[in-house]
């Protein structure tokens, strides 16, 4: 997110991220700002603005997108009491000393209707929190393909602007045109492991036995489709239902939702996408070095490797959209 808010004027001065791979991610670009590997829970907001020598009230825009584990379509989904969901209501702990122009929130799309309790959804909890400190809550859901980005994904925003104040989201693209082919088209070949990539993080892990699986998805379509002719030992325990799962992009199409748990095929060579390919289609320009392991099929990697740290992401160009929207609703 801090790409897509800092293209737009803004400068940010610090971001706070507790997973280490993400935040040597982080420092490796950092372009002058600070980076605390901090549980944000632990920080005393009052001490963070004598820290960054900043008085409340001259914050221009207070971003995040805080852990999603128990809102996401991907993996456990708890109750939003879960302990790992409190992040987000820290970003109503920081408005409330920080007192900034805006706030802005990304989360993954189903997060706005989560039931909190029987009677509230987390909309209406954030609407009611932020309210309770002198902000009116707008949200909504936007798809990253219609901001120039070559990725069908939603992502659900929540801006906080003083009371009274009046903001409308940024206006979606009646068409989209951004394919997978315009983006990752001039790389030039990935790189192996043991080699020196001519573009950074452009390498791939590959396991050899995974090209075979890789070899019997045509372009556009995934592994369990009714017309792939996969052997059952390729196919395995895959249902129909299965259409995220070992599924080859098309180079004419905009790309599904990256997610952490699976990353696609490339759209023609019996592999699976590097992490500057993902990158690249998430809308991160090819400066943005990431720093951590590249996750293997085989191999668990504790922490966030490259290609989630990627999809975890906001992508930038969707981010740099909706700062420019509240730049021009209060004049920033």
């Amino acid at each position: 997110m801090d790409i897509g808010v800092d293209r737009c004027g803004f400068k940010t001065c610090c971001a706070v991220e507790l997973d280490p791979h993400c935040a040597s991610t982080l420092r490796r670009n950092a372009r002058g700002k600070k980076v605390w590997s901090v549980d944000i829970r632990a920080l005393d907001p009052l001490r963070v603005t004598d820290s960054l020598d900043l008085q409340p009230g001259h914050v221009a825009l207070l971003c995040g997108g805080p852990p999603c584990v128990p809102f996401s379509p991907v993996g456990k989904q708890g109750s939003p009491c879960d302990p790992k969901s409190e992040p987000v209501f820290e970003m109503v702990r920081f408005a409330a000393a920080l007192r900034p122009s805006v706030v802005v929130i990304g989360q993954v799309p189903r997060f706005l209707d989560m039931q909190f309790s029987p009677s509230a959804s987390m909309r209406d909890v954030l609407a009611e929190r932020f309210d309770a400190i002198g902000y009116d809550t707008y949200t909504t859901v936007l798809d990253a393909v219609h901001f120039g980005v070559p990725q069908r994904r939603g992502q659900a925003f929540v801006i906080c602007v003083p009371r009274g104040q009046c903001y409308d989201f940024p206006v979606p693209e009646l068409v989209s045109t951004a394919t997978v082919g315009d983006a990752i088209g001039d790389l030039p070949a990935a790189t192996p492991p043991d080699g020196e990539p001519a573009v950074p993080n452009h390498i791939d892990v590959t396991p050899e036995r995974d090209r075979q699986r890789i070899s019997y998805v045509p372009e556009g379509a995934w592994l369990s489709r009714a017309d792939v002719h996969a052997p059952p030992e390729i196919v395995r325990r895959l249902t129909r239902k299965d259409t995220t799962k070992y599924r080859r992009l098309h180079r004419n199409q905009a790309s599904i939702a990256l997610r952490c748990g699976e990353v696609p095929y490339h759209p023609t060579e019996n592999r699976y996408l590097t992490p500057r390919e993902a990158a690249r289609i998430h809308g991160f320009p090819d400066r943005h070095v990431f720093v951590g392991p590249i996750r293997r099929r085989t191999v668990t990697v504790r922490d966030l490797d490259q290609h989630r740290q990627v999809a975890n992401a906001v992508p930038p160009p969707l981010a740099t959209a909706v700062a420019s929207s509240v730049q021009d609703a209060l004049s920033l």
